[in-house]
């Protein structure tokens, strides 16, 4: 299936608080694998169930990226972050 993706405003903001080499990777790698099969990763939980969040770890920091599958043909990505701070600040993007 092909996936249309859509991002928040605020995501570029996110991606200028990350180290390049990492939002490099996001772009090439990590994003890609979201396109495979967006429903494989995590689902959140309470008043974050219609989201995703997919994990993954560059210079020993987790990260994760928050999105949701709408219309099953759309990924709209709400934040990209640290791991401590996505959640606490997740829900002023929904």
């Amino acid at each position: 299936m092909i996936f249309k993706e859509e991002f928040h405003p605020k995501i570029k903001s996110d991606l200028k608080q990350i180290d390049k080499g990492v939002v490099e990777k996001i772009k090439i790698l990590h994003l890609n694998n979201i396109l495979q099969d967006p429903c494989r990763y995590e689902p959140l939980k309470g008043s974050l169930s219609n989201l995703y969040s997919y994990h993954f770890r560059e210079n020993k920091v987790e990260y994760r990226i928050a999105y949701e599958v709408k219309e099953e043909t759309v990924i709209f990505y709400y934040m990209i972050g640290k791991r401590e701070n996505l959640y606490k600040n997740i829900e002023t993007r929904i």
